[in-house]
């Protein structure tokens, strides 16, 4: 009887899905002509090798030599560096080491880090990687606590944009009770538009980084609110359970995922901007000048939304509706609405959150899935429903991941969040920031 209520009810919303699907193939294809296709065979590996004249200003290197090594040794590519510095070689899909001939250097020149010099890099057909060579004096080998330092940095860079992501999908479960898992599409959707408007451009037109972000937030508030009108909304005026809710929105987040590799393509792309960026040595950690602005954009954006759930009428009824929806209701405030708006403001976040995070690493189809994970890490450890919980949660959760390292290898980093979030369901379902409820 369960599963036919479900198909009843999702047959009775199929014009809203149809809508939402509609539009959100057209905007995918803004940027292009239709599909991505596939690039050309090959990889390109680039950089740019700068230094500091008698001012201080930064100045190309000219005429310095790179070669590219295949895992046999056989130099597959080489090239030299423009009047600017930069540099580029597309070379087949594989492992290969980059090597700067030193000898090429001008006179009194020196790379920073000679031990890295070749560095390895690995291509997947079509991508694009940036590798840097710094110039100037050999850098001395940190010690132990700087390296935590570094890590907790990096922790903190992590939290924020988890916590930007988190914070939608934590005020949409405490408003309707729906575990929405189509919201790391959202993430991934953010992250798509502004590589398409700042890469491929509109019409032709490639757009700067900043206002393609900002277009994106718009658009991705727009879509988030149109998916709740044309989709949750109808299934939530007819009675559907929380179990077919979750069960659409499991489906949803499989066909969008689909949709953005069909559309985008697998291969992995980077933002045309702040890509080749030299890191700040600034004593007992190391910050390219992108990850800072990052930091501050992420920072600032949750202390907008703190204050403004904390101070506004409209913030204090998002917390009312997801403190207790049957009583905020009979209070006279407008339920729906204030979903609605939940639905806008988390999914404009959730975009945000895309574009920083393919600003610190590559973008591709499932980005959106696996930072989920981290998602559900946070807004749980820090407890379901609660806005700051989820920013609290995601920040442990980050520092955690970047810390762990010191212990377990990288690659299973995230890992150590998963079971982190077990031992937290474990010993406190309700999260650090959740209220016990009685049940029965």
């Amino acid at each position: 009887m369960g599963g036919v209520q479900l198909v009843a009810t999702f047959a009775r919303a199929r014009r809203g899905v149809l809508a939402v699907v509609v539009a959100f193939l057209v905007l995918l294809g803004l940027g292009s002509n239709g599909p991505v296709s596939a690039q050309e065979e090959g990889g390109e590996v680039k950089g740019s090798l700068v230094q500091k004249n008698e001012e201080g200003e930064r100045v190309g290197v000219p005429s310095v030599t790179f070669r590219a090594f295949d895992e046999s040794g056989a130099e597959v590519a080489s090239t030299t560096t423009g009047e600017d510095g930069a540099w580029s070689m597309v070379v087949p899909e594989g492992t290969y080491d980059i090597l700067l001939d030193v000898e090429t250097l001008p006179d009194g020149v020196a790379l920073r880090n000679p031990d890295k010099n070749p560095a390895q890099v690995t291509l997947i057909d079509g991508s694009s990687k940036s590798t840097l060579f710094p110039l100037g004096e050999p850098e001395e080998s940190s010690a132990g606590g700087n390296t935590v330092i570094q890590l907790i940095v990096d922790g903190l860079k992590l939290g924020l944009i988890i916590a930007m992501c988190a914070i939608g999908l934590s005020l949409i479960y405490g408003t309707t009770g729906l575990t929405n898992f189509a919201h790391g599409e959202a993430v991934t959707f953010g992250a798509v538009m502004a590589y398409l408007l700042n890469n491929a451009g509109v019409f032709g037109v490639q757009l700067p980084l900043i206002p393609a972000t900002i277009i994106v937030v718009v658009i991705c508030g727009g879509v988030g609110g149109l998916f709740n009108r044309t989709v949750w909304r109808p299934m939530r005026r007819r009675g559907a359970s929380l179990v077919a809710a979750l069960v659409v929105s499991i489906g949803f987040s499989i066909f969008f995922r689909y949709v953005i590799l069909f559309t985008f393509g697998g291969r992995a792309k980077r933002l045309r901007d702040y890509q080749i960026q030299e890191q700040w040595d600034l004593g007992l950690f190391r910050l390219a000048p992108k990850d800072l602005v990052l930091m501050i954009i992420s920072i600032a954006v949750l202390v907008g939304v703190a204050s403004a759930l904390q101070l506004t009428r409209m913030g204090k009824a998002m917390r009312a509706v997801s403190d207790n929806r049957d009583l905020a209701e009979s209070t006279g405030i407008d339920v729906e609405r204030v979903i609605s708006l939940v639905w806008i403001f988390g999914s404009a976040l959730a975009g945000l959150g895309g574009v920083l995070f393919g600003l610190t690493e590559s973008i591709n189809w499932e980005m959106g899935f696996r930072i989920l994970l981290l998602m559900f890490a946070g807004v749980t450890l820090g407890g379901l429903g609660t806005a700051y919980g989820a920013l609290f949660g995601s920040i442990i959760v980050g520092l955690f991941i970047q810390l762990s390292t010191l212990i377990i290898p990288t690659d299973m980093k995230n890992v150590g969040a998963l079971l982190m979030l077990i031992v937290i369901l474990l010993i406190r379902p309700q999260g650090l920031f959740g209220r016990r409820e009685r049940i029965g």
